[in-house]
C-alpha cells in the first residue's frame, strides 16, 4: 500500500480509500469563478463510490504553481484503519471536469470530499455566503458519511440557513456543526431550532459570536426541552441578557442529555446567572457549565454556587473567569471546592478575589479529592495570599496545574512557593508569567527545581529575570531533572549571558528531560542564538537524536 496519498493517481485512489478510517479535511481557497453547483452537485451515486469527489469530480495530483492561477488546495489527513500513526501530506488539487457558470458575490468557493469508507470532517470557511450554502446543502442531503462540518465565518445569514431545512431535521449521520462568526442572529436561531427539536443525530452545535440574543436563546431553550440528543452547545460572545439566561435554565430542568453549555461573553449579569441556577438545581445531566465574562459579581457568585451545590449531577467543570469575583464571592466558590466530589477544573481568572479570597479559597484546597486545575491568573494575590496557597499545596497531592500569572506575588510570595514544591504537592503545571518575581525570586525557583520531581511545565515569563535570572536557572538545568520538559522564559529582558549559561547549562546535563525553551521577546545576538543552536545539535548527537526546540 501506498505509504501516502501523494503517492497515488487518481485512478489509484479507489483501492486506498476504504483503508482510510478517520478524518478528511479540506480547506477553503478562491477556485477560480468556477460554480459552487458543478464543485458541490454531490448526487447519491457518488456516495456509493469508492472515489474521491469534488462535487462529483475526481480528484488528481497537481503542481502546486497551479495554486498562483487560483486552483483549489485541500489538505488531508489520513489515518489506515489499522494504526494510530497518523501520516499528515499536502495535496494539491483541482477537479478535472468543471463547468463554467457566474461566481458567488464573493467569487469564492469550497471544495467538498465524499468517499466511501470514510468518516469526514470537513471544514470550510472562506465567506462563501447564503449562495453557497445553497449549494452545500444538496450535498449534505444525501450524506451518510460526513459526521463533522465547519461553516464558521463564512457571511451566512438567516436566509442561508433555510438551505438546512431538508438536512437537519432527519440527518443522523451528522455529529457536529459549526456556525460560528456568522449573522445568524436571531431569525437565524430560530430556524436552526425548529430543524432540530426533531433531530436525533447531532451532538454538538457551535453558534459563538452569532449575533444572537434573547429572542435567539429563548428558541433554542424550547428546542432543547424537546431534543433528546444534543450534548453540547456554545454561545459564547452573543448578546444573551437575563431573559436569555432565564429560557435556557427552564430548558435545563426538562432536558435529560445535555452535558455542557458555553455562555461566556455574555450578559447574564447577577440576575442571569440567578435564574440559570435555578436550571442547575434540577437538571442531572449536566457536566461543564462555561459562563466566563458575564459581570456576575459576588451576588450572581451566590447564587450560581448554591445552584451548583444543589445540582444533583456530576459537574466536573466550571469557568466563571472575569466576572467581577471578589472576596465575599470567592467564600461561596470555597464552600463549593470543600462540597463538591466532581469538580476537576475551575477557572477563576482576572477576578478580583485579592489575598483574603486566596486564603480561603486554599483552605477549601486542604479538603477537596478531586480538583485538578485551578486557574487564579489575574486575581491581585500578593506574598500573603501565595502563602496560604502553598501551606494548602502541602496537604493537597491531588492538584497538577496551578495558573497565578498576572498576580503581584514578587519574591516572597515565590519563596514561599517554592520551598513548598521542593518535597511537597503533585503539581505538574505551573505558570509564573507577570509574576513581578524578579531575579531574587527566581533563585527560589532554580533551587527548588532541584529537587522537585513533578514539575515538567514552567512559565516565568515577564518577570523581568535578565541574564543573572537565567544564569540561575541555568546552574539547575546542569542537574538531572527528569521531570521538567517546558520552560517559558518569554520577554525577560534576556541578552547573550544569560543565552550562553543556559547553553552550557543543556551541554552539561548528563540526561536532559527539557524539550521546549522559548527565548522569545528577549535581547539576543546572532551569538546567544548560535550557543543555543550548538547546545541543541549537541544534545541530539550525544543522546541519539533526541529534539530540543528552542524559539528566539
Amino acid at each position: 500500500m501506498a505509504s501516502s496519498l501523494c503517492d497515488l493517481h487518481h485512478n489509484q485512489i479507489t483501492s486506498y480509500l476504504p483503508c482510510i478510517s478517520a478524518q478528511v479535511r479540506l480547506n477553503a481557497y478562491t477556485v477560480n469563478g468556477q460554480t459552487m453547483r458543478s464543485m458541490l452537485n454531490l448526487q447519491h451515486r457518488a456516495l456509493s463510490s469508492h472515489s474521491a469527489y469534488v462535487g462529483g469530480a475526481v480528484f488528481s495530483p497537481l503542481h502546486p504553481n497551479y495554486l498562483a492561477r487560483g486552483h483549489m488546495k485541500a489538505r488531508l489527513w489520513a489515518v489506515r484503519a489499522d494504526s494510530s500513526r497518523r501520516d499528515s501530506q499536502q495535496l494539491y488539487y483541482r477537479p478535472e471536469s468543471m463547468k463554467a457558470a457566474a461566481p458567488t458575490a464573493s467569487g469564492k468557493f469550497i471544495g467538498f470530499a465524499v468517499g466511501a469508507g470514510l468518516v469526514l470532517a470537513v471544514v470550510f470557511g472562506r465567506n462563501f455566503g447564503d449562495e453557497g450554502l445553497i449549494f452545500l446543502a444538496e450535498g449534505l442531503a444525501f450524506n451518510q458519511n460526513v459526521e463533522e462540518v465547519d461553516f464558521s465565518a463564512n457571511g451566512i445569514t438567516a436566509v442561508g440557513l433555510k438551505a438546512l431545512s431538508d438536512v437537519l431535521p432527519l440527518n443522523d449521520f451528522l455529529k457536529a456543526l459549526n456556525l460560528s462568526g456568522n449573522p445568524v442572529g436571531d431569525e437565524g436561531a430560530k430556524g436552526i431550532s425548529v430543524m432540530l427539536e426533531k433531530n436525533r443525530g447531532l451532538l454538538k452545535l457551535q453558534l459563538n459570536s452569532a449575533n444572537i440574543g434573547d429572542e435567539g436563546a429563548k428558541a433554542l431553550a424550547e428546542m432543547l426541552k424537546k431534543n433528546s440528543c444534543l450534548l453540547v452547545i456554545e454561545l459564547n460572545n452573543n448578546m444573551i441578557d437575563y431573559s436569555g439566561f432565564s429560557a435556557l435554565a427552564e430548558a435545563l430542568i426538562e432536558n435529560k442529555t445535555i452535558r455542557a453549555i458555553h455562555l461566556n461573553g455574555n450578559y447574564g449579569g447577577a440576575l442571569g446567572a440567578s435564574a440559570f441556577a435555578k436550571g442547575l438545581e434540577v437538571n442531572k445531566s449536566l457536566r461543564e457549565v462555561h459562563l466566563h465574562g458575564n459581570g456576575i459579581g459576588n451576588e450572581g457568585a451566590r447564587a450560581l454556587i448554591s445552584g451548583l451545590v444543589a445540582h444533583r449531577g456530576k459537574i466536573t467543570t466550571v469557568d466563571i473567569g472575569n466576572n467581577s469575583i471578589g472576596s465575599k464571592g470567592a467564600f461561596h466558590i470555597a464552600e463549593y471546592i470543600k462540597k463538591c466530589k466532581s469538580l476537576l477544573w475551575l477557572n477563576l481568572y482576572m477576578n478580583d478575589i485579592g489575598d483574603e479570597g486566596t486564603e480561603k479559597i486554599a483552605k477549601a484546597l486542604k479538603q477537596n479529592g478531586t480538583l485538578t486545575t485551578i486557574d487564579l491568573g489575574g486575581n491581585n494575590i500578593h506574598a500573603v495570599g501565595a502563602s496560604h496557597l502553598a501551606e494548602a499545596l502541602k496537604d493537597n497531592s491531588v492538584l497538577t496545574s496551578l495558573e497565578l500569572s498576572y498576580n503581584p506575588i514578587g519574591p516572597e510570595g515565590i519563596k514561599a512557593l517554592a520551598e513548598v514544591l521542593k518535597f511537597s504537592g503533585n503539581i505538574q503545571i505551573l505558570k509564573l508569567g507577570w509574576c513581578q518575581i524578579g531575579v531574587k525570586g527566581v533563585e527560589h525557583i532554580a533551587e527548588a527545581l532541584k529537587y522537585n520531581t513533578t514539575i515538567s511545565t514552567l512559565d516565568l515569563r515577564a518577570n523581568g529575570l535578565g541574564d543573572d535570572g537565567a544564569a540561575s536557572l541555568a546552574r539547575s538545568l546542569k542537574v538531572v531533572n527528569e521531570t521538567l520538559t517546558s520552560l517559558d522564559l518569554g520577554f525577560n529582558e534576556i541578552r547573550d549571558r544569560g543565552a550562553f549559561a543556559l547553553a552550557q547549562a543543556l551541554k552539561a546535563n548528563e540526561d536532559p528531560a527539557i524539550n521546549s525553551i522559548n527565548l522569545a521577546s528577549n535581547f539576543l545576538t546572532k551569538y546567544g542564538q548560535v550557543a543555543l543552536t550548538e547546545a541543541k545539535d549537541h544534545i541530539s548527537e550525544v543522546h541519539d537524536g533526541r529534539e530540543v526546540n528552542i524559539y528566539f
